[in-house]
């Protein structure tokens, strides 16, 4: 009897659908810091972007200058956003092999 490679592949796809659904999962429970300005602005961010935690050192708060604070908040959490995008997309790359496949988050 011949091997069925359509049926191969749909089993792979399978363990692969498997594999990626564990992933989404604990993803969303892995959890990173990160700072910016020298750490006077850390986030915790989680696997999902979504931010947990925000602290803003009390140094870099000037009445006078909210600007400022605003885009040191900005810069911080793009970063932190980013950082959390790289951490899935990695995770996600050695689970499919490298292929990308959209809608995964």
């Amino acid at each position: 009897m011949a091997k069925n490679p359509m049926g191969n592949i749909l089993k792979q796809a399978q363990q692969m659908q498997q594999k990626v659904s564990m992933l989404q999962k604990e993803l969303e429970t892995r959890e990173m810091e990160v700072s910016s300005a020298g750490d006077a602005i850390k986030i915790k961010i989680n696997g999902k972007q979504e931010i947990l935690d925000l602290k803003i050192d009390p140094e870099c708060i000037d009445p006078n200058d909210h600007e400022m604070l605003e885009e040191i908040v900005k810069t911080a959490v793009n970063k932190a956003v980013k950082e959390s995008q790289d951490m899935v997309s990695g995770a996600m790359s050695k689970v499919t092999g490298g292929l990308n496949i959209p809608g995964l988050f």
